[in-house]
């Protein structure tokens, strides 16, 4: 058998963080400022994995090329009108959403 290293756990753990929620659950961290938006092109457990590892290069980049970005306001309005579920993760002090992939 072999062991997880260090990264792997961390990854692991934040992936057991992840869930499926409500935009409308989220309603007071987009008040807040608080809510990223993580590109569909992105793996959300990877982006908040490098937050969490203070990696800002790397999501220097992310922002940069537009995959992360604060929520919209038009974005927000469009969930909350769908009453959309989202995939969420908290990385402190960020709370990353990524729209449900549709099957």
């Amino acid at each position: 058998m072999s062991k997880m290293n260090e990264q792997d756990f961390k990854r692991a753990s934040v992936n057991l963080e992840t869930a499926q929620i409500a935009w409308r659950e989220l309603q007071r961290y987009f008040a807040g400022g608080a809510t990223v938006a993580v590109g569909d092109s992105l793996d959300l457990v990877e982006v908040a994995f490098q937050i969490s590892e203070d990696n800002a290069a790397q999501v220097a980049e992310w922002m940069q090329s537009g995959q992360l970005a604060p929520v919209s306001d038009e974005q927000a309005l469009a969930w909350y009108e769908a009453d959309a579920l989202v995939w969420a993760v908290v990385a402190r002090p960020y709370v990353l959403v990524q729209e449900k992939k549709k099957a």
